[in-house]
């Protein structure tokens, strides 16, 4: 399995859009920050096809530590999440 990096989708941008590597560059990092940015505020971003980025909260709970045993409290938090869309879960399958 090949791993896709960030200069190989700023190539592959700056050839469909028929632009320098250094406009494509400009672009995939003005796309990258808008979507962190919007979801950082709480916005959810939707690409049709493609998918959402968003926050999900997760609520307190009680754990286990593995190596001791002992009960702990794992407090609330938010992470950032990623629901890919129809399409492209069709795609994977």
């Amino acid at each position: 399995m090949a791993k896709v990096t960030k200069q190989m989708l700023i190539k592959k941008l700056a050839e469909a859009g028929n632009v320098p590597k250094k406009v494509a560059e400009t672009m995939f990092n003005t796309l990258i920050t808008t979507i962190m940015n919007s979801v950082k505020k709480g916005d959810k971003v939707a690409i049709p096809g493609f998918g959402t980025f968003m926050i999900r909260k997760t609520k307190a709970r009680t754990g286990r530590n593995p190596a001791t045993g002992e009960t702990i409290q794992i407090p609330a938090k938010k992470k950032a999440v990623f629901r890919p869309g129809k399409e492209f879960k069709a795609l994977v399958k």
